[in-house]
């Protein structure tokens, strides 16, 4: 299974990033990671719209689609292993996880997603927001795997 992570801002270095790649170096997931920025002064719905095209353009063909967003499922570790486990059940090469902007993705993106996930209640900063994925999908392959990384208390 090859995972894109598709988000718009970009890392620099520092914690958030290294983070990150302690995670993804872990992975035997082969995980791609997209970044997009806007700098243009837009209003909130024309930045929203183009942040879409930008992520919605470089979508594999076929890829299961999930993007991250505060009104979406908030899964367990186990059910969000299951549901990665089921996609490659059926088949399923390809997942892209798409991380818009700071004020969100538009509602076409949402109904894009084949689903819609939240990382819980609270507000994480958008960077924070790759690791704590990255983090899920190691987790998610460890769990798939029988491996002991994830344990339960």
């Amino acid at each position: 299974m090859r995972i894109l992570i598709a988000a718009i801002g970009r890392f620099r270095d520092g914690p958030e990033y290294d983070l990150y790649q302690n995670y993804i170096k872990r992975s035997r997931w082969p995980i791609d990671l997209r970044e997009f920025e806007t700098k243009k002064k837009l209003t909130m719905p024309a930045r929203k719209k183009i942040e879409e095209s930008l992520l919605v353009k470089i979508i594999p063909k076929a890829a299961v689609v999930v993007v991250l967003d505060e009104t979406g499922m908030n899964l367990s570790s186990i059910s969000l292993a299951k549901t990665i486990g089921a996609w490659q059940t059926d088949g399923h090469s390809t997942v892209a996880f798409l991380i818009g902007g700071p004020d969100g993705v538009t509602d076409s993106l949402r109904q894009r997603a084949d689903l819609l996930l939240s990382l819980g209640a609270a507000t994480w900063p958008h960077l924070l927001v790759r690791s704590l994925l990255a983090e899920q999908l190691y987790r998610a392959e460890t769990i798939l795997t029988g491996h002991p990384y994830h344990r339960r208390g």
